[in-house]
Order: C-alpha cells, then sequence, then structure tokens
C-alpha cells in the first residue's frame, strides 16, 4: 500500500511529467528538453523519482536519460544502444530492475509496453 508520502511524490511528477511532455514535444534539442524547468523539479525530486520514471520509460520511451543519469550517477545504455529511444529506455529498466527500483511499483518490473514485449 502506498504511503502518502509515495501518494504525493507520484501526484507530483505526474503534473511536472505531463507539464515537461506538453511544453517539449516539438523540441529536438536534448540539452533544451532537460534544461525545462519542470524536468528539473523531478531530477531534484532525486531518488524518490527513480521509480515513476523508470515506470513512465515502460509505457513510452521519453528522453529521461538525463534525468536517470543525473539523480543516480550512472549510466546503464551500452554505446550501441544510443540513440536509439527503445533500446535506452530497456538498459534503464532492467538497471531499475537490478537495482530494485521497481519494489514499490510492480509495473516497473512488468515488461515493456513501449517495446512490445507487454
Amino acid at each position: 500500500m502506498a504511503t502518502l508520502k509515495q501518494t504525493e511524490m507520484k501526484k507530483t511528477f505526474d503534473h511536472l511529467a505531463k507539464a515537461w511532455k506538453q511544453e517539449t514535444g516539438q523540441h529536438s534539442s536534448v540539452s533544451r528538453i532537460a534544461m525545462h524547468p519542470a524536468y528539473q523539479r523531478i531530477i531534484a525530486m532525486g531518488q524518490d523519482a527513480v521509480p515513476l520514471i523508470l515506470e513512465d520509460l515502460r509505457k513510452a520511451p521519453h528522453h529521461w536519460f538525463w534525468a536517470l543519469s543525473a539523480i543516480t550517477n550512472e549510466s546503464p545504455i551500452p554505446s550501441e544502444s544510443r540513440g536509439d529511444l527503445k533500446a535506452m529506455s530497456d538498459a534503464w529498466i532492467a538497471w531499475g530492475r537490478k537495482k530494485g527500483h521497481c519494489d514499490n511499483l510492480a509495473s516497473v518490473c512488468s515488461p515493456s509496453i513501449a517495446t512490445g514485449q507487454a
């Protein structure tokens, strides 16, 4: 059962992610996408945002990679996958499972919808 903090974090994340996607959906510059105020606020949520980002990635690939790297100080994306949103998303989702970031969000442990493995 989700705690009040988890429920509030999810609500905040969902609001910020929606704003970020709506306001940057047409941008091609990754730095411009990542510097958006809503994206930066999600990064500021720290480790609490990681499972929420992974859950969102599982649904559909988005440019969450900068945020995940900034929060976790890791980058599990193989060099041959760079530029391939699907493969990059899969690498982060696999990383999240391995690191236990899906303990509180069972859907993160599920196969990716975005990759057709659902």
